[in-house]
């Protein structure tokens, strides 16, 4: 009978889901780390939410652990690279929470345009100051949208229901899923003079880190209202506090910051803030729903195999496995290559499998593709949701498989098409088990990824080779590889080369500038 030691608080209903189907539960809640240590070895699954640490050193005793649990969507409390190296499973509940995280939103932006919080306080110390906290009506109001998935949608709708305009940005909105949710894709710079309130929604990637700074703010409408129930890293707080000190923002109204538990921030007690402590999920609806949901993961995994949300592991049948494991690695290369260069919203998504892989079941390579393809942009993704958040953005999706052999014996193709272009990329097995890309925008190329990669597509003229390496050698950059491909002799070329450390956004604009550039882009895998 398998074991389950729940260590954070859980509902009670969740508890019983495990018993009921036969688990083996103990609940031991506030172990500090010494002492979930000394215990877990005993276990084959760990439900947490958020307080508990599950660190390498944890997961080094951690003898028959097979899943942990995490009711929530957040598993920074999670050493998951960790876990995947000792074949643990991580799950986690990524979508119990999007109607309070939204819900949530909009009870801020009320508090915001009624300056509610401020009012209160006013009252209570025996004031009434009615002339003090005029505020201003959301009726008619334009709101802009950073980020428009589950939670940016709900936000949405509920916002044209208080008849306010609603235009969002989100690279992975297709224009027919906004059409479908009623509102106006635009983009970042003409959503932040138009809009009256801003609310983010978006993950904190590279791309959206201090998306709200201080340049940012002087593109907006004066007197916005901005809203942050996403993440902290999406605000510079100094940069807030100046633009509010400036009259350039009216207010904002922040759930959460950059560096939490917030008990000292140089946000707090000004007058147009609003701050909350991380609340977004904290309902009680919420929160029985993300037990409920990891307690059935966690006994469909621990009982037949069954996995649903994992971070780390794909569904993938015990008999599939062995075939698919030296595919799996090549699928996510090519999804997470075409995902880091798509900047446009997708439209669609073609794969082709070509030669032996075409013979194999290939829904687990599909889901793992997309998942590469949606993380850069999209909360939450793995290889169980991808499909269904693509279905979500309208986003088409096709295979097409050919048992047939070509030049390779074997080979994935990805296409992708997006508002602006079409682009594909290729890869195949050498050795039975060592992914390789083949071909990049229909140019034959050979090329190994590894950690930090540099993509270039420029024209083929003499001396460009030695320019980017001179550029690159002048930064103290060490080449590890050195991949070229072209089209013909004058045509477009393309390079690919592995460095040793990630390149600076300083380093990459540099070399953007050599004279036969047409793209580069540092790469990460």
């Amino acid at each position: 009978m398998p074991k389950v030691l729940i260590s954070d608080k859980l509902s009670p209903a969740a508890v019983q889901i495990f018993k009921d189907r036969g688990i083996e539960t103990d609940v031991k809640v506030g172990l500090t780390p010494d002492e979930l240590k000394a215990i877990v070895g005993n276990y084959d699954g760990l439900a947490i939410r958020s307080n508990t640490k599950v660190t390498a050193d944890v997961l080094a005793v951690a003898t028959n652990l097979k899943v942990v649990g995490r009711a929530g969507i957040g598993v920074d409390n999670v050493d998951v690279p960790a876990a995947t190296a000792r074949g643990i499973v991580v799950m986690n509940t990524p979508f119990g929470n999007s109607i309070t995280t939204a819900e949530h939103a909009i009870a801020l932006m009320f508090a915001l345009a009624r300056d509610i919080p401020q009012a209160n306080a006013s009252t209570h110390a025996g004031k009434w100051e009615k002339s003090k906290f005029m505020g201003v009506e959301l009726t008619g109001k334009t709101l802009g949208i950073v980020g428009c998935g589950n939670i940016g949608a709900i936000v949405a709708d509920r916002a044209m229901g208080l008849k306010m305009r609603v235009i969002a940005y989100d690279p992975f909105l297709s224009a027919e899923r906004a059409n479908d949710l009623g509102i106006e894709k635009v983009e970042l710079d003409e959503l932040f003079p138009r809009a009256d309130f801003i609310t983010l929604h978006t993950p904190l990637t590279d791309a959206t880190r201090n998306i709200i700074d201080a340049k940012a703010m002087a593109k907006m409408k004066k007197g916005v209202r901005i809203i942050n129930c996403a993440r902290g890293g999406l605000v510079v707080e100094a940069d807030l506090k100046a633009a509010i000190e400036s009259g350039q923002v009216a207010g904002a109204a922040l759930d959460v910051f950059k560096d939490e538990p917030a008990k000292d921030n140089a946000l707090f007690n000004m007058d147009k803030m609003v701050c909350t402590p991380h609340l977004g999920a904290s309902t009680s609806e919420a929160q029985e729903n993300v037990a409920l949901q990891v307690a059935e993961q966690m006994a469909d995994y621990l009982l037949s195999g069954a996995v649903t949300n994992a971070l780390n592991m794909p569904s993938v049948s015990s008999e599939d496995a062995p075939k698919l494991r030296p595919y799996m690695k090549l699928a996510g290369q090519l999804g997470s290559f075409a995902g880091q260069l798509t900047e446009n919203a997708l439209s669609a998504v073609k794969i082709e499998y070509l030669g032996h892989v075409a013979s194999l079941n290939t829904r687990p390579l599909t889901a793992i593709i997309l998942e590469g393809l949606l993380k850069p942009m999209v909360e939450a993704v793995n290889m169980v949701n991808a499909p269904v958040l693509a279905k979500e953005r309208n986003i088409g999706v096709s295979e097409v498989k050919n048992e047939g052999e070509g030049d390779y014996h074997t080979m994935i193709r990805l296409t992708v098409t997006t508002d602006a272009r079409e682009r594909s990329v290729a890869g195949t097995l050498f050795g039975g088990d060592k992914p390789r890309l083949v071909e990049v925008k229909g140019i034959a190329i050979e090329a190994e990824l590894g950690a930090n990669m540099l993509f270039v597509t420029n024209q083929d003229k003499p001396g460009f080779i030695g320019a980017l390496g001179s550029l690159l050698g002048q930064h103290g950059v060490n080449i590890a590889t050195f991949h070229l491909g072209r089209a013909e002799p004058g045509g477009d070329a393309i390079l690919l080369t592995q460095v040793d450390e990630p390149l600076s956004d300083e380093l990459i604009a540099k070399v953007r500038a050599l004279p036969q550039v047409v793209q580069a882009k540092s790469l990460k895998f």
